[in-house]
């Protein structure tokens, strides 16, 4: 996959994106990031890239124009290497982005980010894009770092970037759930100790315990997931029995 963000401040991304599960993932070749600065492509000859609204109003945006310019380029460059893939604008106003959103993204081979600063965006940026994302109903100073957790959470579902291909599947959201509760050695530390069943060998039993304890820690901490979730059979059939459980004055 090759991701190619548009930014004001690239130096932002080298911290983050150079380390760790990204990084390597670079170094393998799995993943082709490219940061660039728009304000390069400004014709302005003070390096300007924003300027006051038309009509009035507090605070500046971004001119299309630089961004016109970069984004040309960018297909220049990957034309005859890549397709033009999904353009995403950091938004507040833009569709939440989820788990399901990253695996959606992590099928594309192209993705560019452009992230904005400011008070916003001149509205014909938008022609450009394919996705307008948010994390979330709160304002970033700029959308780099939205951009960087967008990255981060879909690089780990494409092919080679994890060592392990069933470890994104199992993370927390991915099947609608929170993640099970998971221990490493010693089984006994201080007094608190490992649940027999995981260190019994009897795979089965470790799967249903898994199952039933995702079940447990989302109906604790993030019920309106089990709103939505798709349970199997054998999963509503554990949930009703923690309900009852916990609770068994509850009629069903």
């Amino acid at each position: 996959m090759r991701i190619d963000i548009l930014s004001l401040f690239p130096d932002m991304f080298q911290a983050t994106l150079g380390e760790s599960i990204v990084g390597r993932a670079q170094e393998s070749g799995f993943l082709d990031i490219n940061v660039t600065d728009f304000r390069k492509y400004t014709t302005d000859k003070h390096n300007h890239v924003d300027d006051a609204p038309f009509g009035g109003g507090a605070g500046m945006l971004l001119q299309p124009q630089p961004i016109f310019d970069a984004m040309a380029a960018i297909e220049e460059e990957t034309k005859n290497t890549y397709p033009k893939g999904r353009v995403i604008l950091m938004d507040p106003a833009g569709r939440r982005f989820d788990q399901d959103y990253a695996q959606e993204l992590a099928m594309e081979d192209h993705l560019t980010f452009i992230c904005g600063h400011y008070e916003g965006y001149d509205e014909r940026i938008r022609h450009l894009v394919t996705d307008e994302a948010s994390l979330g109903d709160y304002v970033l100073t700029g959308g780099e770092l939205a951009a960087m957790v967008m990255i981060d959470a879909t690089v780990r579902f494409v092919p080679g970037v994890l060592g392990n291909q069933a470890s994104p599947m199992g993370d927390s959201f991915s099947n609608g759930l929170l993640e099970f509760p998971q221990y490493t050695r010693p089984a006994d530390f201080r007094g608190m100790k490992v649940p027999e069943v995981l260190t019994s060998g009897n795979h089965q039993k470790i799967r249903e315990w898994r199952m039933r304890e995702s079940l447990r820690r989302t109906l604790h901490r993030r019920p309106d997931l089990l709103k939505t979730a798709k349970l199997t059979r054998e999963q509503q059939r554990m949930l009703e029995d923690i309900k009852l459980e916990e609770d068994p004055d509850v009629p069903d």
